[in-house]
């Protein structure tokens, strides 16, 4: 990797810890400079604004992390239902990177930016809907297999499922992790209902 190429990834990924903390529109390109110790000039060589770097943050940083988190995990589960609250777990119990604070990057994302800029409502929205594909897919499989029951729509529960994950992610911004467990106990339960006898 050259030193340009790996500048930008470092601006990318520093602009994507700043962000997580502090929120898209109260990180400012001087906070990112000031953060990362390069020019102005090395910033704009790279990026025409901050949108545009904010959109290559979500593309270039977001997706793949989103992508190796949330859809991997599901594409090769034997059980679906099992899969889905293992995964969910797995999001809630981490706290080497996640903090309840700063609830969910691309939620906290999608929350701040989805309504004022169409291009973040559009790639974030992507991220989002490639997630649910992915659970819904599982759930079909899950269907086939004997595991789901013939009755569940797997669409509407992969929209409920991650509407519930964002719901806990702010609701956690308030109250703690401690909100967490009383969400992974009731999943739990739902995930069950969904089982075949």
């Amino acid at each position: 990797m050259n030193k340009a190429t790996l500048t930008r990834l470092n601006i990318l990924q520093k602009s994507f810890e700043l962000v997580y903390k502090n929120g898209y529109q109260a990180t400012s390109i001087d906070d990112i400079i000031a953060t990362m110790k390069v020019t102005k000039g090395a910033f704009f060589y790279h990026f025409k604004s901050k949108d545009e770097m904010g959109l290559a943050m979500v593309k270039e940083v977001m997706r793949p992390g989103m992508y190796d988190t949330l859809i991997i995990p599901l594409v090769a589960a034997e059980d679906p239902l099992t899969a889905i609250y293992e995964m969910m777990e797995g999001l809630l119990s981490d706290t080497l990177f996640f903090d309840a604070r700063y609830g969910c990057p691309a939620m906290s994302m999608i929350a701040e930016m989805a309504s004022v800029n169409e291009s973040f409502r559009e790639e974030l929205g992507f991220q989002v809907k490639q997630w649910q594909e992915a659970m819904s897919s599982s759930l079909e499989n899950g269907r086939k297999k004997g595991i789901v029951k013939q009755e569940v729509h797997p669409g509407q529960v992969a929209l409920f499922l991650t509407s519930g994950y964002a719901g806990i992610r702010n609701t956690g911004k308030v109250f703690g992790r401690e909100v967490y467990d009383v969400y992974l106990k009731e999943l739990k339960i739902y995930l069950e209902q969904l089982r075949c006898d």
